[in-house]
């Protein structure tokens, strides 16, 4: 498994780090992980083609995560794509992406090729090609928007999911509404990629050892975040120092050992 941060940025828009979205590879399989605003440019800044994603997986429908999907589908349809695209969203949220991307003026029977967005429930494991696999659960980011007058007329589904291959396993926690959030998966995995805006700096030695972790990796990462990380590790064990990364825009994780590149 290899995985390349594409956008690493919280909320606010930043000269610095384009908003969320991370590839990931394995099996010459390349899942997109969220489409902030702004994806197409930050994929370009990469220099990865938009043609080499098979699929694009949405952890949930704040801004920061989603709203750069017509744009990039626009990329790929001037870009005379063929290759089959698929786009899965939690089945809650299916009509809402299918009438975002129509109402974009995506409509299917223009495309150069065919686009499916495929529903998923959480805690049902989805296989993407051979061993890469990935599983989702419900946190509770949104859960402090939920009122009697919305909770009927509008899903409030944010997502975690774990990722496996025959070589690597991977958390990546989306947003968060609390610590709990991050303990949701039950067993022991290579990385933990977790946002660092819901998570205090203080308890992440007692994260890294109650999931036995190899890494975490910190991304959401507001603007002027890196010189309070330094000032975290100069506080922190010397051997535990090359155990946290602060992610950054083109950050590779790759399998060596179980360690990272």
């Amino acid at each position: 498994m290899k995985i390349k941060f594409i956008g690493t940025g919280s909320g606010f828009t930043s000269l610095a780090r384009f908003h969320s979205s991370l590839l990931i590879t394995s099996k010459n399989y390349n899942l997109l992980v969220d489409c902030g605003d702004g994806v197409s440019q930050a994929i370009l800044t990469q220099n990865i083609n938009y043609n080499i994603i098979d699929a694009i997986l949405i952890s949930h429908l704040h801004p920061d995560h989603y709203s750069g999907l017509p744009s990039l589908i626009t990329q790929m349809k001037l870009g005379e794509r063929k290759k089959e695209l698929s786009i899965f969203v939690h089945s809650s949220n299916k009509d809402f992406i299918e009438d975002f991307i129509y109402h974009s003026y995506l409509f299917k029977e223009r495309m150069n090729f065919k686009l499916n967005v495929i529903p998923f429930d959480e805690e049902k494991e989805i296989i993407l090609i051979d061993d890469f696999c990935l599983t989702s659960k419900l946190n509770s980011h949104l859960d402090k928007y939920q009122t009697d007058e919305l909770k009927n007329n509008i899903s409030f589904i944010s997502l975690s999911f774990l990722f496996k291959d025959d070589e690597n396993s991977c958390i990546y926690t989306g947003d968060i509404g609390s610590e709990k959030d991050l303990y949701l998966f039950n067993q022991k995995v290579d990385w933990l990629i977790a946002e660092i805006t819901h998570v205090k700096f203080e308890n992440l030695i007692e994260i890294f050892e109650k999931l036995n972790l190899q890494k975490i990796v910190l991304t959401h990462v507001p603007d002027n975040f890196e010189i309070q990380f330094e000032k975290y590790l100069e506080s922190i064990a010397n051997h535990l120092k090359s155990r946290f990364i602060l992610a950054f825009d083109g950050l590779e994780l790759k399998h060596y050992n179980s360690d990272c590149l």
